[in-house]
């Protein structure tokens, strides 16, 4: 064939190492993921025995496995590996799409397990200084005390206001719980002592009377925008790797069938 040049069908290096990239840092994402969650997080929740470090580790794990997939599939041409990255990245964005709609159709559930954590690590509260930490970031964020309203407090045997409670936190609450004074640089850590037995009209000037689901799904509410858009975004993102990861499988199977006949 002298004389005449045929241009090769060639694997596209752009989608290739594009495909690497990404997984390069979905892999790294996978194990600050792992190592972020996994602190202490089986004292912070007590989910009616199931231990949530496992779902964790399994998140992370399943993370990991897809970026080395993805990786080394790409890197090495691999079209076994880049198809087990393909589906199996459909497979969880069809997971989070039904979990989205259930989210839907059974909100009152996630909202009595909403409830059900809440008043369960209102129990555990001085147990653990990760979980204080944890609550009281919540409360002051979201301007919330307790899960309905400041009397859950009455859970913990520290702040109930029981005549049989010895405690100095009787019929109280976290300073977490205390509405916040611009003028006061050092947080007053006993704002919340003996609060509780106090009138209704009372409480509302010096503690935050709203509970913390009210406040989440008031939150929800004013960002659903923004909410929608993240998980859009996401979705997207699994949707474009997917088509990339399909079109190097192409790519590579066009070169391996132009290979066998040249």
């Amino acid at each position: 064939m002298s004389g005449k040049y045929f241009k090769a069908h060639e694997v596209s290096c752009c989608i290739k190492y594009f495909i690497f990239g990404f997984n390069i840092i979905f892999w790294c994402l996978s194990w600050l993921y792992r190592l972020g969650v996994l602190s202490n997080i089986s004292s912070i929740t007590d989910l009616g025995g199931f231990d949530p470090v496992w779902l964790f580790l399994v998140v992370g794990g399943v993370m990991f496995i897809l970026g080395f997939a993805g990786c080394i599939g790409a890197l090495r041409e691999n079209s076994f590996l880049l198809k087990f990255f393909s589906v199996f990245l459909g497979i969880i964005f069809f997971l989070e799409l039904t979990a989205g709609v259930l989210a839907f159709v059974f909100k009152d559930w996630i909202k009595d397990q909403l409830n059900f954590f809440i008043n369960n690590n209102i129990r555990a509260y001085r147990d653990d200084i990760d979980l204080q930490n944890l609550i009281d970031f919540t409360q002051e964020y979201w301007e919330c005390c307790g899960a309905f309203g400041a009397d859950d407090w009455n859970l913990n045997i520290y702040f109930n206001c029981t005549d049989s409670n010895p405690s100095r936190e009787k019929c109280g609450v976290p300073f977490s719980c205390c509405t916040k004074d611009p003028a006061e640089d050092v947080i007053n850590t006993q704002c919340g002592y003996d609060i509780r037995a106090k009138a209704d009209s009372e409480q509302m000037t010096f503690i935050y009377i709203k509970g913390c689901v009210p406040q989440f799904e008031k939150w929800l509410q004013d960002n659903l925008t923004v909410v929608a858009g993240i998980f859009i975004g996401i979705a997207l993102l699994q949707i474009f790797g997917i088509c990339l990861a399909q079109n190097l499988v192409s790519d590579i199977e066009v070169v391996r069938e132009s290979c066998l006949f040249t």
